[in-house]
């Protein structure tokens, strides 16, 4: 009998202590070797592809697709005898209620009982959902939060529940501006103005304000799977030019799913712009640990007095939220119009 191998979900660095199976790249009974794809797990940053450790048939598959579970849980034995496994690495009461310890929880405080149930998983294994479907009928079609979409509900909800947020609107004249460098245009105004107002640009951890000395600044991209924030690096000692070309660059890399994991971390500020869709302003919720966080509105023609005349300029508004605690109003709406000073001058 071979020597079974149980693979851990590891520390993934950055403090993470959880990690959803976002998808798994084997199946039960199959053959593989050290460095195949074995799993790729979703973090609250990005998903990751990890390799398989060791060689030899995938024994059993312990958590399932969608589940997320801390650190140094067993996700997955490969090799070693099936029938030979300890009931903590293979929950199963019979052959007909093979579950995980977290289905199994779940039966419990649904009051189900596993063993009248026929699992629809891997190899017959009883799934959430089959324990649910069982618990009685519900209305309308049900899907689980889960990936990009259950990290963005947690996130937002943290968000909500942690931040006393307030949000601050002005308008501002874009007609002096190239539209199409819109996005990095508002990254260097917005890193230029965070050096005038560096609780902007800081995070609150316990009961200490950290100011950073670097401008690091997140820009919202919306994708097929939900609402991402890549880092766009230096934004204070570069060109517009550069910067566009590294908005793009992250942009496209996170439509296609390939942005690194490095490429989401350590923003200090954001920024967020949804173009045609983003309607007359909004109240942007503060990506955390962040203390604020700036959007536009919709650009368009609008009438405005100047010199005592009515006419026509490209308008659009400018929301900034922010973390009172940190941020008081005032220098919220000095930071604001520091902001549109620059962009109207561009």
């Amino acid at each position: 009998m071979t020597v079974a191998y149980e693979f851990k979900l590891p520390d993934l660095g950055e403090g993470l202590t959880e990690g959803e199976i976002a998808r798994w790249l084997v199946a039960e009974g199959q053959e593989i070797a050290e460095d195949d794809p074995l799993v790729e797990i979703q973090t609250d940053k990005t998903t990751v592809e990890i390799p398989s450790p060791a060689a030899g048939t995938v024994t059993s598959i312990l958590v399932e697709e969608g589940k997320v579970v801390p650190v140094g849980t067993v996700l997955v034995v490969i090799g070693g005898d099936p029938d030979g496994q300890p009931p903590a690495a293979v929950p199963e009461r019979s052959p007909k209620a093979r579950v995980t310890p977290l289905v199994r929880k779940i039966a419990q405080e649904l009051g189900v009982d596993l063993d009248s149930l026929t699992g629809t998983g891997p190899q017959g294994r009883i799934t959430e959902e089959d324990v649910r479907g069982k618990a009685g009928p519900s209305e309308g079609r049900r899907e689980p939060l889960r990936g990009v979409r259950r990290v963005i509900a947690e996130h937002m909800a943290r968000a909500h529940r942690e931040v006393p947020a307030v949000t601050w609107v002005e308008e501002c004249d874009f007609s002096g501006m190239d539209l199409k460098q819109l996005v990095p245009s508002v990254l260097k105004a917005c890193a230029e103005a965070l050096k005038e107002f560096p609780e902007l640009n800081a995070r609150l951890e316990r009961d200490e304000i950290v100011f950073l000395d670097r401008y690091d600044l997140g820009v919202a991209v919306q994708t097929d799977e939900g609402l991402v924030v890549p880092v766009v690096r230096d934004c204070a000692g570069r060109s517009v030019e550069d910067l566009g070309a590294d908005v793009a660059r992250l942009a496209d890399a996170a439509r296609a799913g390939t942005l690194k994991p490095e490429e989401l971390r350590g923003s200090t500020f954001t920024v967020t712009s949804a173009g045609k869709l983003a309607g007359l302003l909004q109240t942007p919720i503060v990506n955390h640990p962040e203390v604020a966080i700036l959007s536009i509105g919709r650009i368009g023609q609008r009438p405005v007095v100047r010199n005592g005349e009515v006419v026509a300029a490209q308008i659009g508004y400018v929301s900034l939220t922010f973390d009172h605690r940190v941020v008081d109003g005032a220098r919220a709406a000095e930071f604001g119009l520091a902001v549109i000073s620059r962009l109207e001058q561009r």
